[in-house]
């Protein structure tokens, strides 16, 4: 459970910065609609809610999450965005996030039924 958790961590972690360059690389697009700003926003917030979830449950089941307390940009997790989200389309890079979105939300199924075995998973 602590490997599941620290991995489902680490990859809200790494999306936060990426994100974050992102919504600033769209805002400066005139024909996007607001609704896709307003979406763009939406999806960051929900990441840092669902990462601050993640961190409750962690502190509430007890697993140790001191080596993921110190990382504050994606550069800490192994990505260099300098480069690569420049010069992905932003058809590739919404891919990439719905992709470990996925995943994300595979990992929190599988850390709920061991969590919760009660629960028929």
């Amino acid at each position: 459970r602590e490997e599941l958790t620290h991995l489902i961590l680490k990859l809200l972690q790494a999306w936060k910065e990426p994100l974050s360059h992102f919504n600033q690389h769209i805002e400066h697009h005139q024909e996007l609609p607001d609704d896709s700003l307003i979406k763009a926003k939406q999806i960051s917030n929900m990441v840092h809610e669902l990462k601050t979830g993640v961190e409750k449950v962690t502190e509430k089941a007890r697993f140790s999450i001191n080596s993921l307390n110190g990382m504050a940009s994606s550069e800490a997790t192994g990505l260099s965005i300098s480069n690569e989200a420049n010069t992905m389309s932003d058809s590739d890079f919404i891919h990439c996030f719905r992709r470990d979105s996925n995943k994300v939300q595979s990992y929190l199924k599988i850390l709920k039924c061991r969590i919760m075995p009660e629960n028929s998973c």
